[in-house]
């Protein structure tokens, strides 16, 4: 199994002007995507009269070997070399505890009229780490009507030219706001943040350019002193991936899931869920009817309004054969959504668990069954792909974890046969990026809920695994959602739990104050409202949730 790595001390820190080609490919044979009339993965999207393109080749500016993510510190880059006609928009940073696998855009003015771009008028120095040699990080002074979309680093105090970096004409620009922190440095309170648009979705128009804000107790920028790329075309959805090449692309990434070994609640297609006699109650009703198999007998639309909800047969027998699911049908139902302004495709796998098992807490070196509590009906987890609609490549991939979930890049997943590897964990089935335990709570104090990985059954998503059931951006009639999809209450019946109850009964040895932060900890992390299906998750039609 392929892993992505470090690359710290693969750019030699003498060599500030070469050009630097990213430490991490991956490992699968570059896709040949299907032609189109379309302008997926042809390198170029035109923003509404500004043209621009994605470089992944840089030159080092400054690096420090000292603070920052892990310890390792950071690398500031200029992209480098990029095609004649076109404009850097700010300069890219990476922590050096990872692979160089990031990107910038660079921009040309394609409308003919010269008055999209224009360069600042002056540069204020941020901060710098001394004299001449090191960093030094200077913010652009756009002139009136326009925005600067990102910073400039020189290895000597003398400002920038006047052409290092373009801004942007006001109109063409969005808000953007703070993401991944770069580096920081104590000296004057500096630090180096990543950027993103401020507001995400499937209707949002602003584009992730791949810059970073700069800022110090001398020069605190706020992040409104840059803005980020905005797409204005009217078509902005224009170098999405047609059908053929959605398909083509799950072909590609499509993720291994390694299912923990003792966990006995495994996936299910929804159909077999349906046909193995999952029930439909009605409130106030005390007879439940059986569900068809496609799902066209459930209830369409009318919100999570407790009016009606779905669970396991009465059957005790029956019920505990449901509970454990079938994985030799299981599948991943995708949904593909245009993302960043339309340069980016995220494809949402969405998995379904007809059983989520009882939740383990950790005391010390101490581990507590929790009794019922974190057990459900109908659970449903995601993992979301994001690819560049620009090279078809993928970015980065999102594991959903109960509420939230974290992004990882490319560079940093595991890979089997070329393909992304994730981890659902036992009885509770979040996802993670490696095998081993994520203690949820104090983990300085060892106490906190368990989310144990490991390597059991593999659930391969790819071969016919992946089921596409939405693509709105194809149009009406292209991809046909099934009924289910439609069916917002409950997946399961809200449970009710005694959490006092439930953990003076599991953890009786434990001291009364520490009984209490487990309470605290359950109710923070576990106990919600019942499971809903995957259009009434937030990320249906926003960006993925942040913890």
């Amino acid at each position: 199994m392929q892993r992505g790595r470090s690359w710290f001390g693969c750019v030699p820190m003498s060599t500030a002007a070469l050009p630097v080609e990213r430490d991490f490919d991956l490992p699968a044979v570059k896709p040949s995507w299907p032609s189109s009339d379309g302008g997926f993965a042809k390198g170029s999207i035109d923003l509404g009269g500004i043209e621009v393109r994605q470089v992944t080749t840089f030159a080092k500016v400054w690096s420090t070997t000292q603070g920052g993510q892990d310890g390792l510190g950071a690398t500031f880059f200029k992209p480098a070399p990029f095609p004649a006609g076109f404009h850097a928009l700010g300069h890219y940073a990476q922590p050096n505890n990872r692979p160089l696998f990031g990107h910038v855009l660079v921009a040309r003015d394609a409308s003919g009229t010269g008055a999209l771009l224009a360069p600042p008028l002056d540069y204020a120095l941020v901060w710098s780490s001394g004299q001449d040699g090191a960093g030094f990080f200077w913010l652009p002074t756009p002139p009136n009507g326009y925005k600067a979309v990102g910073v400039a680093v020189t290895a000597t105090k003398d400002k920038p030219q006047p052409g290092e970096v373009m801004c942007v004409r006001a109109d063409l620009t969005d808000a953007c706001e703070a993401e991944e922190s770069v580096w920081s440095s104590d000296k004057d309170g500096f630090s180096a943040t990543g950027l993103r648009p401020a507001v995400r979705g499937i209707d949002a128009r602003g584009v992730h350019t791949g810059t970073f804000l700069a800022r110090s107790n001398a020069t605190p920028a706020s992040v409104s002193a840059l803005a980020c790329l905005r797409n204005n075309s009217a078509a902005y959805t224009s170098c999405m991936p047609d059908l053929a090449q959605v398909n083509a692309v799950l072909a590609a990434y499509s993720p291994h899931v390694y299912l923990h070994p003792n966990d006995p609640y495994l996936p299910s297609s929804v159909t077999w869920f349906f046909e193995n006699g999952a029930l439909l109650y009605q409130k106030d009703n005390p007879t439940p009817t059986p569900v068809a198999a496609d799902g066209s007998s459930l209830p369409q639309g009318g919100g999570n309004d407790d009016a009606y909800w779905l669970d396991l047969p009465v059957d005790n027998g029956q019920k505990e054969r449901v509970k454990k699911g079938d994985l030799a049908g299981a599948k991943a139902y995708v949904q593909a959504k245009p993302m960043l302004g339309g340069t980016a495709t995220d494809l949402a796998l969405f998995f379904f668990y007809p059983f989520n098992g009882p939740a383990r807490a950790k005391v010390g070196p101490l581990t507590i069954p929790l009794g019922m509590i974190g057990e459900h009906v109908g659970d449903w987890e995601h993992l979301t792909l994001r690819v560049s609609n620009f090279s078809g490549e993928l970015l980065r991939m999102y594991f959903s974890q109960h509420s939230t979930g974290a992004w990882a890049d490319a560079s940093q997943l595991e890979y089997l046969d070329g393909r992304p590897v994730a981890y659902a964990s036992r009885n509770g089935h979040a996802f993670y990026p490696r095998e081993g335990l994520v203690l949820q709570g104090d983990s300085k104090l060892g106490v906190g809920i368990r989310n144990d990985c490991a390597k059991g059954s593999r659930m391969d998503t790819g071969g016919g695994r992946c089921e596409l059931v939405s693509a709105e951006y194809l149009g009406a009639g292209k991809v046909a959602e099934p009924a289910w999809l439609g069916f917002e209450r409950g997946w399961g019946p809200r449970e009710e739990y005694d959490i006092g109850r439930e953990i003076n009964r599991a953890a009786r040895i434990l001291p009364r104050a520490m009984k209490e932060r487990l309470a605290q900890l359950v109710n923070k992390l576990l106990v919600g409202e019942g499971p809903t299906g995957p259009k009434m998750k937030g990320s249906w039609r926003n960006d993925e949730r942040d913890p």
